[in-house]
């Protein structure tokens, strides 16, 4: 097992890095940045704010200026040089500073991180925890009118996109009948109020549309799979075998079926941990939850890259992560697969 680690912990380092630096050279090789962003808002802040001076005559920066801030972020290096500076600092935990918001990028994360980690660890506890025994039952009365049904609804919930339905529940609950707010984690009780389970109450209310969003598609795809992964099982010959033999249909179930159709399930389970950090920046954009994805969204749109840079890294630390903890999963579910040396 101990060799297994290490080759997986080696070949971590290879991965990373080239998903970094394919990154880092496509913010570089992209139009537009944070320094022509800057140069554009103070532009129109020089054109709009002077009585004195005709749109387009001057610049609002000077070309030593414009020198000057690509020196100070680093762009005026060449790709490579720029980033081994990029990995330098980041041996350090030092991910930079935000050309948006002139904050260390790790504060930044790390102020957001909390509001994702909620999201990702209750969506991904409550998928799993009903999708599970939901694709079971299904699989056992396929064919059945709960079958049936609750197949169409599931269907239903698996076309539609998260913030598709993100849209249709704010419409109907938050604007029309004013069940629910329109967005955000916390609202005024949440800081007004003198106990926890005030504070969690204001929590869990802002949280039940975003919530419902963020399960709907993965809810879907789990429960589907957990039932299809049990009926090919059901009716392989090692569980007509066992029965044959004398063994309870639901032992058989239990005892045979039921194990190797989580191993499909526990190969992914360590990816949910990518899920944990970003959920679905859309939902967080429309629901204006200020969790990971929505500061990189407004990162992308703004140019801001040493923020896009930041979440990009620890997204591929998670993923790479994730990928090892599948492999101990399937270990764990299916008893032939060993760590040899």
């Amino acid at each position: 097992m101990l060799s297994y680690f290490l080759r997986r912990l080696l070949l971590v380092i290879p991965t990373f890095l080239g998903i970094t630096i394919l990154i880092f050279g496509i913010t570089r090789l992209v139009p537009g940045g944070p320094v022509e962003r800057m140069m554009t808002q103070m532009q129109a802040q020089a054109d709009g704010g002077s009585s004195l001076q005709r749109a387009g005559d001057s610049s609002a920066l000077s070309d030593d200026q414009i020198a000057e801030l690509k020196a100070f972020y680093g762009l005026d290096k060449p790709v490579l040089e720029a980033y081994v500076d990029w990995l330098g600092k980041l041996a350090n935990l030092d991910l930079g500073e935000s050309t948006r918001y002139y904050e260390p990028v790790t504060d930044m994360i790390a102020e957001r991180l909390p509001v994702s980690l909620f999201y990702g660890g209750m969506t991904f506890f409550i998928s799993y925890f009903i999708s599970l025994p939901l694709g079971y039952y299904k699989a056992l009365k396929h064919g059945s009118v709960f079958d049936s049904s609750s197949s169409v609804l599931i269907f239903i919930g698996f076309a539609l996109p998260g913030y598709v339905v993100g849209v249709l529940l704010i419409t109907l609950f938050s604007y029309h009948l004013e069940w629910f707010p329109m967005g955000g984690f916390v609202g005024d009780a949440y800081y007004d109020a003198t106990s926890f389970w005030e504070r969690a109450k204001d929590v869990m209310w802002h949280a039940v549309l975003p919530l419902i969003c963020y399960l709907i598609g993965d809810f879907a795809t789990l429960t589907m799979t957990m039932k299809n992964n049990l009926m090919e099982n059901l009716s392989a010959d090692y569980i007509r075998t066992a029965i044959a033999k004398g063994l309870p249909f639901r032992s058989a179930v239990r005892k045979h079926a039921l194990r190797n159709s989580l191993i499909p399930i526990a190969s992914h389970f360590g990816n949910s941990l990518l899920f944990f950090m970003t959920g679905a920046f859309l939902i967080e954009v429309i629901f204006n939850i200020n969790g990971i994805g929505l500061l990189g969204y407004e990162s992308i749109m703004e140019r801001d890259y040493p923020v896009v840079m930041g979440i990009v890294a620890i997204n591929a630390l998670l993923l790479l992560a994730g990928n090892i903890i599948s492999d101990i999963c399937v270990a764990l579910v299916d008893p032939r697969v060993k760590f040899g040396s």
